[in-house]
């Protein structure tokens, strides 16, 4: 029996501005994510994928399509009680953990505030007792909790931003793109960190990110996103072992090799869509091998598929 998906995504649009400035940022984009799994979304800056992730927080709402969560529509008008119910089980994580912070604000606060909006401690304690165990979650000190975010490095203020989102008890994390400004020394302890959060808490996320080499180690799918649609989708490993879309390919060549032998003799692709003339069949959605899924034409995913 197939699992039932956690969160799905259906065939939204994003537009930005009216008339003839109007800017179509997401096109006809669907995905499902499972419960228990880290679902990446990749593609360079300007694709779109923090506009799918902020429309799934509600940050910017959808021109077209259906989010749905646990069977039940959370885009579009809501009541409040399945609004409460969706700003408590899908959190978000930030890319600029300085800019998501409040400087003037102690972390005692910063961590508190979802628990403030939503009245979840029934009394000082009970909340004290949260933000200490959520700091603890994340690595750090309960005595962190007295300070302010310019006391930290970038790494201890995004674990900060990561204790805030898991203080609320979500069943889903949005990630959006949470170690890109950090150190490269950094980045491997946050992915870590959030592996083994997802291990003890049975969490899922939506992992946004620009640099396939990443993913790859937090993932058990990947999605392409190029210019507001996906092009590809398939399980992390397949990804990486038969890439199909050019798109896809032209990623991964970007991405650093160890060894400075290969990493010479390496020809990096530059993805150049084709015209298309007004009799080709418009590229759609085709599940090339099972579970592995390609933006194109019948004629253009043999091809790849031959390669």
């Amino acid at each position: 029996m197939k699992q039932s998906p956690l969160l799905s995504v259906k065939n939204i649009s994003v537009d930005f501005g009216s008339g003839r400035k109007k800017f179509r940022a997401v096109s006809n984009v669907s995905f499902d994510v499972y419960e228990s799994e880290t679902l990446s979304l990749v593609g360079e800056s300007g694709s779109g994928k923090t506009t799918i992730g902020r429309a799934i927080m509600r940050v910017h709402p959808i021109s077209e399509g259906e989010i749905i969560y646990r069977g039940e529509r959370i885009s579009g008008d809501l009541t409040p009680k399945a609004e409460r119910l969706v700003h408590q089980k899908i959190q978000m994580i930030f890319q600029d953990p300085m800019a998501s912070l409040n400087e003037r604000a102690k972390i005692d606060y910063i961590v508190s505030e979802g628990l403030y909006s939503f009245h979840l401690f029934k009394d000082e304690a009970e909340r004290v007792a949260k933000v200490e165990q959520a700091l603890r979650d994340v690595g750090l000190l309960p005595e962190f909790a007295t300070r302010f975010p310019h006391e930290f490095s970038g790494g201890q203020r995004q674990r900060i931003g990561i204790a805030r989102a898991l203080v609320m008890e979500p069943e889903l994390l949005v990630a959006d793109e949470p170690i890109s400004a950090l150190d490269v020394s950094i980045r491997a302890q946050v992915i870590n960190l959030l592996n083994k959060l997802k291990r003890n808490k049975s969490l899922t996320y939506l992992f946004i990110a620009h640099d396939l080499s990443v993913v790859r180690f937090i993932s058990d799918r990947i999605a392409v996103i190029y210019r507001g649609r996906l092009v590809e989708l398939a399980q992390s490993e397949d990804l990486f072992r038969k890439p199909l879309h050019p798109y896809t390919r032209a990623l991964l060549t970007a991405v650093p090799t160890p060894d400075p032998e290969i990493e010479k003799k390496k020809k990096i692709i530059v993805y150049k869509p084709a015209a298309r003339s007004p009799d080709e069949p418009a590229p759609s959605w085709i599940e090339a091998e099972p579970g592995h899924f390609v933006l194109g034409t019948e004629k253009e995913v043999n091809s790849w598929l031959k390669l």
